[in-house]
C-alpha cells in the first residue's frame, strides 16, 4: 500500500517489525450486562502493518469489544495480549503499546495544535529533544503544521478529527485504535485522514479501524470481522468474504407503495436468498439475477409495489454484510 498525503515525509518509526508474532491477540472475549451478552465469545488478531477492520451495524458489540481491549473495561471471560503482553496481568505495559483514538474529541479547544501536543506527550512520558521532535513529525504527518499555534476552537470538525489522531500518535504506538475516525468530516479531512492511516501501515503501524462507511473498509482494510449480536460472524480479506455470498448477486428495487407484501411475495421465489426492506424500496441477494429478474420484478409489482428502478451488482463488502446481518452498516 503506497500512498502520498500531507505530511508523509515525516519519518514513523514503529518499534515492531514485520514479523508472524500479532501485534495484537483476542481470543473468546465476554461482556454480559444483565441478560444481555453484548460481546459473546470475539476473537481476532491484528499483525504488524495490517490495517484491520471492525464492522458491525449499531448494537453489535463493537465498542464494547474496543473498550476491553483497550483495558478501558474488564471482560468477564477471554484474553487480551497487546504486543505479546497480557491486558490483565500487566494492564499498564500493555496500554503503553496503544494509542488509542476515540470516537468523541479528546482536545483542549482553548490550547493550539501544538500545546495540545505537548501536553499529551508530556502526559505519555516524553520529554525535552524527543517530545519536540514527536510534535513536528506529528503535526507534519496529519497536515497541521500552518495551523500549529491557532487555537483547536478555531478548527473545523475534520482538522480536530486529525489532531486527535495526532495525539494518539505521539509515542508511536504499537497498535492503533481509531474509532470510527472520519464520522461528520469534510472531503479534504477525510482523503488526508485515509492517507495518513495507509502512511503508517505502510511504515509497519498495525491499526484497528472501525468505521460505518463501507468504502473505507474497502479502501484501507486489510482483513475484516464483521461483528453482529455480539459475535464475530466473519472474519478474513474482501476477496475471502465476498466468497462467502458464492455466485449471488445483489438485487436492489427502487420504489414505494405495498413494500411489506412486496418483500412478502419475492421472498419466497426460488433465486431469492434474502430480502430487506428500507425507505428506497427492497434489497435482494438473489442467485442467478439475469435469469430471475424477471419473476422478481413481476411478483413485486403484482403485489403493489411501484418501481421506479431496478438495478443489479455483483457481491461486494456490502452484499456480505447484509448476507451476515441482515441490515446495512449504518443501521
Amino acid at each position: 500500500m503506497t500512498t502520498s498525503s500531507p505530511g508523509t515525509a515525516a519519518p514513523v518509526r514503529p518499534d515492531q517489525t514485520r514479523t508472524s508474532a500479532p501485534v495484537l491477540q483476542v481470543d473468546g472475549l465476554v461482556r454480559v450486562y444483565g441478560d444481555l451478552r453484548a460481546v459473546d465469545g470475539v476473537s481476532l488478531r491484528v499483525d504488524p502493518g495490517e490495517t484491520f477492520g471492525l464492522l458491525g451495524p449499531n448494537g453489535a458489540g463493537k465498542t464494547t469489544t474496543i473498550l476491553m481491549i483497550a483495558g478501558l473495561l474488564r471482560p468477564d471471560a477471554g484474553s487480551v495480549h497487546v504486543a505479546g503482553t497480557d491486558m490483565a496481568a500487566d494492564p499498564i505495559r500493555a496500554k503503553g503499546h496503544l494509542g488509542l483514538v476515540p470516537q468523541e474529541l479528546a482536545i483542549y479547544p482553548e490550547l493550539s495544535a501544538r500545546d495540545n501536543l505537548r501536553f499529551f506527550g508530556r502526559l505519555q512520558g516524553l520529554r525535552g529533544t524527543r517530545l519536540k521532535t514527536r510534535v513536528e513529525e506529528v503535526l507534519e504527518l496529519v497536515g497541521l503544521e500552518d495551523r500549529s499555534r491557532k487555537p483547536s476552537k478555531t478548527f473545523s470538525g475534520g482538522m480536530k478529527r486529525r489532531l486527535n489522531i495526532g495525539i494518539g500518535l505521539l509515542h508511536e504506538p504499537t497498535l492503533l485504535i481509531l474509532d470510527e475516525p472520519t464520522v461528520g468530516v469534510d472531503p479534504q479531512s477525510r482523503h488526508a485522514i485515509l492517507e495518513s492511516v495507509a502512511t503508517l501501515t505502510e511504515a509497519g503501524m498495525a491499526v484497528l479501524y472501525t468505521t460505518h462507511y463501507m468504502e473505507e473498509a474497502e479502501r484501507l482494510c486489510d482483513r475484516i470481522a464483521v461483528m453482529d449480536e455480539g459475535r464475530v460472524q466473519a472474519q478474513g480479506t474482501r476477496d475471502e468474504l465476498v466468497e462467502l455470498v458464492g455466485d449471488a448477486d445483489v438485487v436492489v428495487l427502487a420504489g414505494g407503495g405495498a413494500l411489506e407484501v412486496a418483500e412478502a411475495a419475492v421472498e419466497v421465489l426460488p433465486a431469492v436468498q434474502r430480502v430487506t426492506r428500507d425507505a428506497e424500496g427492497l434489497r435482494l441477494t438473489v442467485r442467478g439475477a439475469p435469469t430471475a429478474i424477471a419473476g422478481i420484478v413481476t411478483a413485486a409489482t403484482d403485489a403493489g409495489m411501484s418501481l421506479h428502478d431496478v438495478q443489479i451488482t455483483r457481491p461486494d463488502l456490502e452484499s456480505v454484510f447484509l448476507h451476515l446481518t441482515g441490515r446495512a452498516l449504518r443501521d
